[in-house]
């Protein structure tokens, strides 16, 4: 999972892969079993598919808008949109989560770049954590629950792509890869953007634990992506992070994991 193509120009091709794309009137999720509204929201197939949508303009945080609970058939579910494949198979289920993790996955949502050199720029200061960190606050007083310093673990992928490489390649890689680690668990939210005019990207993925990390990038799509790299990709470098919330979600401590405290 380390995109650097615009992958929207691709979703069209969805099909020809027989990949199965929701929509917005035909999915219906199991909102009967859906008993803690903690868990619920709204129906992923009410929100769009659009990749630029998805990407840069939050278009998943539509997911949290208030469902009233009064309407027996309000279209809720407990699978959210986490990254910018609005499919089934790539969502993360809600009520696999403890209180922080299911707030601060609903809350980076909200993730989107802040600055057209996001690719490039220092990596706080090119998405929106702005808006993510007020909103962990907000969740947090709408669940009753106080924020207790937390850490989690976040890949960062900078990479520059070959020029004229197989596209349709990469975007199964991706896409499929993606699937995998959904299924593996633990994943709360994935995250690419567009290459630059220097077909440079940046990509990143939140994880529950370094543990779910590990697991879910053993399958074989995954496997099948990295030794694609050398073909695809001028370079492309990660980075392991160790990235906290403090007491209250006052703040964010961000840290190379190596040299974070165990």
């Amino acid at each position: 999972m380390a995109p650097g193509l615009d992958l929207s120009a691709l979703a069209d091709e969805v099909n020809a892969h027989n990949y199965t794309i929701p929509s917005k009137d035909g999915v219906k999720s199991d909102i009967s079993s859906i008993g803690d509204e903690a868990d619920s929201v709204l129906d992923p197939a009410l929100v769009t598919q659009d990749f630029d949508e998805l990407r840069f303009e939050a278009a998943a945080s539509r997911q949290l808008d208030v469902i009233d609970s009064r309407d027996p058939t309000a279209a809720r579910s407990s699978q959210l949109i986490s990254s910018p494949y609005n499919n089934p198979g790539h969502y993360l289920d809600l009520t696999t989560l403890d209180t922080p993790n299911l707030i601060f996955a609903k809350a980076l949502t909200a993730l989107k770049p802040l600055r057209p050199d996001y690719a490039t720029a220092p990596y706080l200061t090119a998405l929106s954590f702005s808006a993510v960190l007020p909103l962990v606050r907000s969740l947090s007083d709408e669940a009753g629950y106080a924020w207790k310093k937390h850490s989690f673990y976040v890949v960062i992928f900078r990479s520059q792509l070959k020029a004229d490489i197989d596209n349709d390649l990469l975007y199964k890689l991706d896409y499929e890869s993606h699937r995998e680690a959904c299924e593996s668990g633990g994943l709360l939210r994935y995250w690419f953007g567009k290459t630059n005019g220097d077909r440079r990207n940046l990509a990143t993925c939140f994880w529950r634990s370094k543990e779910d990390a590990y697991l879910g990038g053993l399958g074989p799509w995954h496997k099948q992506a990295r030794a694609a790299g050398r073909t695809l990709y001028e370079y492309i470098r990660f980075s392991t992070h160790r990235f906290t919330i403090t007491d209250g979600a006052e703040d964010i401590e961000f840290e190379d994991w190596e040299e974070a405290s165990q």
